[in-house]
């Protein structure tokens, strides 16, 4: 099947040289399929960098764009800056030119020119940003929300709870992905008013609910989705975050101390890179923005050029497997029922 990206270069951290690489090592990687990918930026500067890098793939084009949304923009930026990389990329989802979209930039611009030009599937009232968490077992975590909405409301759980449910079914091949409220306790009658009536309604619903999950379980694999709001959500992803470097970093100290402690390191460097791989955010590649009318992945703004070449197999694998429009026909389904039901009908 064949898929088009389009990739926003402007956006990182790293800058486009480093997207560019991770665009040249997914093609390269990946020969096989035909995958295509639209570099998003200023035209000379993309042209100056690939006649540079030389890509070995007659699957790179470039689209021109003369404008910029900084880390500091406003999130409105992604409205009003019609000429920049971001929307110009989300204007070519939104006429189909393109399959899907993915940005290494502002998540609040990524969010509001997603919402504006591209809009929210039937039945979506806020989108969500749904993450990989390693785990304990040989499958990650996909935890939702973890940043679009710090308040969020009973409905809105619910909604987040069937779109990721929904996502790891199709994206990992579960029919029955276990689905967790995350809370300060694993009783139905921990949390605050939301995560409470939250719990009741997840407990009459089809999807197959497990209960409350505490912060400390997330890693465990004790469920493949876990829902909370953004606030919550991204204090999580943020700590996880530091995890590694604090075992890195407290590691090397370790090490150092003496000769014996560096014999001891040189034995245990391929588990200690096993480790490292396993909380690399890179191995993930980035953050689907569920809910919305066209596939949009968010990468971290350090992302590598191996969380770049990631992002762009998630982006196909979300095409190919139609997740989208599953999520779609479900929250639409439910939107429909609750409108029977409020007017009585059967």
């Amino acid at each position: 099947m064949s898929v088009r990206i389009a990739v926003d270069t402007m956006g990182g951290d790293l800058g486009p040289r480093e997207i560019i690489s991770g665009v040249m090592q997914y093609l390269s990687n990946h020969a096989s399929d035909d995958t295509e990918i639209v570099l998003v930026g200023r035209q000379h500067e993309l042209a100056s960098l690939l006649a540079d890098l030389k890509p070995q793939s007659s699957r790179i084009m470039i689209k021109n764009a003369t404008d910029v949304i900084t880390m500091d923009s406003p999130p409105t930026d992604g409205i009003r800056k019609k000429e920049s990389s971001l929307v110009i990329s989300h204007g070519l989802l939104k006429r189909g030119e393109v399959a899907a979209v993915i940005s290494t930039g502002n998540t609040g611009a990524v969010m509001a020119s997603a919402i504006f030009n591209l809009g929210r599937l039937d039945g979506v009232s806020r989108p969500a940003i749904a993450t990989l968490f390693p785990t304990a077992s040989d499958k990650p975590c996909l935890v939702l929300d973890v940043g679009a909405n710090s308040d969020c409301k009973v409905h809105n759980l619910i909604e987040f709870a069937h779109m990721g449910s929904i996502y790891y079914s199709y994206m990992y091949d579960n029919k029955s992905p276990r689905l967790a409220l995350l809370s300060i306790g694993e009783e139905r009658t921990k949390g605050n008013d939301v995560t409470i009536e939250t719990h009741r309604q997840l407990t009459d619903n089809s999807l197959n609910f497990v209960g409350n999950i505490e912060g400390r379980d997330v890693l465990k694999g004790q469920a493949d989705v876990v829902v909370c709001d953004g606030f919550v959500g991204n204090i999580i992803l943020k700590f996880a975050e530091s995890i590694k470097s604090f075992i890195f970093d407290k590691f090397k100290a370790q090490v150092s101390a003496n000769v014996f402690s560096r014999a001891g390191a040189a034995l245990m460097a391929p588990f200690l890179r096993r480790l490292k791989k396993t909380f690399d955010y890179a191995e993930y590649g980035g953050a689907p923005l569920l809910g919305i009318n066209g596939v949009t992945i968010i990468c971290h703004g350090a992302s590598n050029a191996r969380a770049v070449s990631n992002a762009i197999k998630m982006a196909r694998e979300m095409v190919i497997r139609r997740v989208n429009e599953h999520i779609g026909k479900e929250l639409a389904g439910m939107k429909k029922a609750v409108r029977l039901k409020g007017n009585g009908s059967e």
